[in-house]
């Protein structure tokens, strides 16, 4: 049995999931000297991993990393860990966090690096006080086994869902600030619910789409699917009593949200030339950011809209609320995983057109 930080003085880390996400934490954590392990789930990544090293492109540079302990399944007698990180697509948290459980130290912390709202699901397994949540601001490809490019800089957001403080966020906090600015949140909910807003947009029209973030944020009528999502979605916070956080300290989700006036009003409306403005820029900084559920319906894995979209749409039949942008969407991109229609342009316009009737002027015209 190996030795957890209250042994040793040195927290051991292991993260589970290396695609795009875990990857690069796993190798800039190993760089820094930090005892990390990784459970893939795929023997290919594993073996790379431990033979030759993460090859990591960030900022334009190259540069490979050793000293990943990676597996294919974790071994029975792999813990204690006092961080184990869960960089799993939204789908299979929950299956991650019950095999990685009996590996946690007892004042460990499971902390969830999904889109969407997972901490409940995985405080079956552990406790809701020994889950964290992990908000990535920022964004990574695998484009080979073991092969990680860094598509978009940013750092993360921690804290409890509860708001409480606590020595593991701080220790935590230290550990990811070799991969990227850390924000530490007493309203983690709240900085979820906002990021969910943004994931329902960005993330699913990506999908339907088929495009990096730059060029289709150039897309008129793409942007406005994002103002009707991200409406919905905030709309749905409110119900539930949440209090939204900005996301990376500027993109104010309350102000993005559509007002009743705004829907009905035209082109030339300053107020939706602003909003327009601000997508466009987001558009412009992640512009090499692909959709981490493209991806996993290339790979032949459920996509994840289920645990975004589809959020939006379980909590809002319980509170009586239309979102209809958002029904729509979570329907395409289960056809574009049952390949009934392709990931494209022409399809994200299809879903413009079907949902036209719901829309102002604005919408008509864009």
């Amino acid at each position: 049995m190996v030795q957890s930080q209250e042994q040793s003085g040195a927290p051991r880390v292991l993260v589970v999931g290396c695609g795009g996400i875990g990857g690069i934490v796993a190798a800039n954590l190993a760089e820094m000297d930090v005892p990390v392990s990784a459970v893939t789930g795929n023997a290919e990544i594993a073996q790379v991993l431990n033979t030759q090293g993460a090859r990591v492109r960030e900022e334009g540079a190259e540069r490979v990393v050793k000293g990943i302990t990676a597996w294919a399944e974790l071994p029975v007698d792999a813990g204690p860990f006092d961080f184990i990180l869960l960089a799993t697509q939204p789908t299979a948290v929950e299956e991650a966090a019950r095999r990685a459980s009996s590996a946690l130290a007892p004042q460990g912390r499971m902390v969830c690096f999904q889109n969407g709202l997972c901490e409940q699901r995985v405080a079956r397994f552990v406790g809701e006080d020994r889950v964290l949540g992990g908000i990535v601001a920022w964004g990574a490809t695998m484009e080979a086994p073991g092969v990680y490019d860094r598509t978009a800089a940013g750092g993360f957001v921690l804290g409890r869902m509860d708001g409480k403080n606590e020595t593991q966020v701080e220790q935590l906090a230290t550990l990811l600030e070799t991969v990227g600015p850390v924000e530490r949140t007493t309203n983690m909910a709240g900085a979820r619910w906002s990021k969910l807003a943004i994931n329902c947009a960005i993330s699913a029209l990506g999908t339907l789409g088929g495009e990096r973030l730059g060029p289709l944020m150039r897309h008129r009528f793409i942007r406005r699917l994002c103002l009707e999502i991200m409406t919905e979605t905030v709309a749905v916070s409110k119900a539930n009593n949440i209090r939204l956080e900005k996301v990376s300290g500027t993109l104010d989700l309350d102000w993005l949200a559509l007002t009743e006036a705004e829907r009905a009003m035209g082109l030339g409306s300053p107020a939706l030339f602003a909003k327009h403005t601000m997508l466009l820029a987001v558009g412009a900084r992640y512009r090499r950011l692909r959709s981490s559920m493209l991806a996993a319906i290339e790979r032949g894995r459920p996509p994840a809209v289920d645990f975004l979209n589809g959020e939006v749409v379980d909590r809002a039949a319980q509170h009586g609320i239309a979102v209809p942008i958002n029904t729509e969407i979570r329907a395409a991109i289960h056809r574009v995983a049952r390949k009934e229609i392709a990931p494209s342009l022409e399809s994200a316009r299809a879903l413009f057109e079907a949902t036209r009737h719901v829309r102002g002027r604005d919408a008509a015209a864009a």
